[in-house]
Order: structure tokens, then sequence, then C-alpha cells
């Protein structure tokens, strides 16, 4: 029976990945491995370490990990989590293909796409996954994939994983989710019919805004697979051992803050919705959201911790806002026990496409109390 078959998502957070009586000091937290090289055998033949670029035990213990959560059976990390989108579009797509992504999506996806692939001569489409009907209508004869983003950054929009991935297989086309807004904890698209899941591990995953990472999972076991493992070790796209350890154990933890920041989310999002100096609120939550059903039904347990708003008055009201809150940090980068809030515009680049006045907030563990006064005062005159 395997680990994921037989605990639950929060025990495999803490045990996944290690076993102390496996190691010669029976260390209750896992050990650093910060060398670059290992011993061989007396013979010359190589042991289960060669070189840390190709393999480290730090690096095997938190994808063991990793895969558990998501329920896969393979976890590929990466330096970033652009490293890892990079890796798999890289490996997927070839001269004269066409991919599907998002029209809201991460920026540093839509630099990959445009910046990158387009000199590959990858063509691409950007559609409103949450309408099925610009999907399909997007799918042309070379579609190698279509990359998923839900909730999507920043708009917070909801893309059905199991009718797209359907559509997908009737295609032969294969399927990508970033699962970087809802985790493992909210939602399991592989579970949905996805190929692959790509997290940022710098954000939930991590928690405390102090490594960088990324990983890809899969169930495929299949020469696509073997080319991504190959990528990680050849391009040089791996996580220093200190990240994996790190993150490893900043996972413990993963499960009670993820939970933590979805009940502040909720009640942020309903202050926030009600309040007369906020002109919108993007939260799949609220039932006035227009992919509110879909979120109920594919999101489990919560819809997430990230909530964008439009601020009445333009670019100049938002700055005023975020720049009066106290314990939000006017700061890029989510997930952290920490909360911030980020004026999109100003950081999607030289082509930027989020609305002047729209503020993305990531909800932290802090008392919702102490949030919404912060909210309060800084909303007021």
């Amino acid at each position: 029976m395997s680990e994921t078959s037989k605990h639950q998502l929060q025990t495999l957070a803490v045990h996944a990945g290690y076993s102390p009586n496996a190691e010669a000091n029976k260390d209750v937290a896992s050990p650093l491995h910060l060398s670059t090289t290992f011993v061989r055998n007396p013979d010359g033949s190589s042991s289960e370490y060669i070189y840390t670029r190709s393999n480290n035990p730090n690096r095997e213990m938190v994808e063991t990990k990793l895969a558990a959560l998501e329920g896969a059976q393979t976890a590929i990390t990466f330096a970033s989590g652009l490293a890892a989108i990079h890796a798999l579009l890289d490996s997927v797509l070839e001269p004269g293909s066409h991919l599907i992504i998002p029209d809201d999506c991460y920026h540093g996806t839509r630099a990959i796409v445009q910046q990158i692939l387009s000199r590959w001569q990858v063509e691409h489409t950007a559609v409103n996954l949450a309408d099925p009907q610009q999907l399909a209508a997007a799918i042309r004869p070379n579609t190698r994939l279509v990359w998923i983003e839900t909730p999507s950054n920043p708009l917070l929009k909801i893309a059905d994983i199991q009718k797209i991935t359907t559509r997908c297989r009737q295609h032969q086309i294969l399927t990508a989710c970033d699962n970087t807004f809802a985790t493992c904890i909210l939602q399991k698209p592989l579970e949905l019919g996805a190929d692959f899941v790509m997290h940022s591990t710098t954000k939930f995953f991590s928690g405390h805004s102090d490594l960088l990472g990324g990983v890809l999972l899969t169930n495929r076991d299949d020469e696509l697979t073997t080319r991504l493992r190959e990528f990680q070790s050849t391009a040089g796209a791996v996580p220093a051992p200190f990240d994996c350890w790190l993150l490893n154990r900043s996972l413990a933890t993963f499960p009670l803050r993820v939970m933590q920041q979805c009940a502040n989310a909720v009640s942020l999002a309903a202050y926030l919705h009600q309040h007369p100096r906020i002109e919108q609120v993007f939260y799949p939550g609220l039932p006035a959201h227009p992919n509110h059903a879909v979120a109920a039904r594919q999101m489990r347990g919560g819809y997430g911790s990230l909530i964008s708003v439009l601020v009445k008055g333009g670019q100049t009201a938002a700055m005023h806002f975020a720049g009066r809150l106290q314990l939000f940090k006017h700061a890029t980068s989510l997930g952290g026990v920490e909360s911030l809030i980020e004026h999109r515009r100003s950081v999607e680049g030289p082509h930027p496409i989020s609305p002047d006045n729209l503020l993305r907030i990531s909800v932290g563990i802090e008392h919702i109390d102490d949030l919404i006064r912060d909210m309060e005062q800084a909303l007021g005159d």
C-alpha cells in the first residue's frame, strides 16, 4: 500500500518522503545535504548519488512529498515556477505547433510564450477558458497543448478543468494546469483529467517568502515525462539543496496555513464587497462571482486566499489605499503567512493588461479582525 493511500494529506505533509530509520544518525528532522558531489564505490561504479545537479537527497525527499500531496506518480522540481513552465512548454511544443493559454494568466507565462516560443515559430491563442465555446473555437489541427490557470491571475476566473480535459482528449491535445493559487488542498487537476500540474513552490508550499522554486507533477509514465526529467538535469534548472530542505520543512504546516488563509479571505472578500470605495471584488467564493458555481463544484474546502479589487478613483486612489495599509505590505508575491497587496499593472512588464485601479491581495494568517481594521483605516478619509 502506498503512502498516498494510507494517510490523509495533513499527515503526508509532515511525514512523506523521509524516514529517520533510514538515516545513519536517526535524525527526527531531515538532514541537509549540501555536497555537490558524492563518493563512488571502490570499483568506480556510481553510488545512488553522483552529482547534485543530477540528484540530491534533499531534492529526492521533497519530490516524494510533493508527489504524495498532489496524488501524482512523478514530481520534478525546478529552480523557479517559470523554470518549470519553460521546461514543459519546451518539451511539448515544436516549431509550427499551436498552444492555447488563458487570456488572464500569470504574466511570466505570457512572456515565455510571446518572447521565447515565438522565436521558434510556436503559435498561440489566448482565450477566456471559463467559456467552453471560446476554447472549442480556438482549437486547430496543430494544437498541441492547452495551458489552464484556475483561479486565474489576477482576475480569478474559474475554468472547468474536467470539461477542458475531456474536450482536449477528444482532439489528442495535452493539458497542463497551473495549480499555484488553489494548491492541492483545494483542487486536484490530475483527478480531473489534466496531464500535468505546475506549482510555483515559492508561494503556498513555501509559505514564508524565503525560497524560490517550481514543480511539475504527472501520472504519465512515458517518453515525455522522461524528457522533462532530463531537461531538469541537462538544463541545470534545479533547486538548491537548502531550498529543497526549506520547502520540505515548510510543507509540514502547509495544510494548516492554507485553511486559515482561506477562512480569512472569505471574510475579507465579504467586507470589501460591500465597501462603498470598492468598485468590484474578484473572489470565487462570493456568490456574485460569475464562475462561483464551477468553483463550488471544483474546489473543495475553500476558494483560495487571493482577492483582487478595483478601487474607485483609478490608479491614484488605488495607490493611495495601498500606501496607507500597515499590516498589508505592498509587495510582489503571494501565499506567505504575511498579507500582501500589489498594484498588478506595475509589475506586468512592458505590455501590462490589468486595469490601472486593480489591486491583488494575498491574505495571510493574521487575525481577521486586525486585517479588516487595517482595511478600514486605509479606506477611510
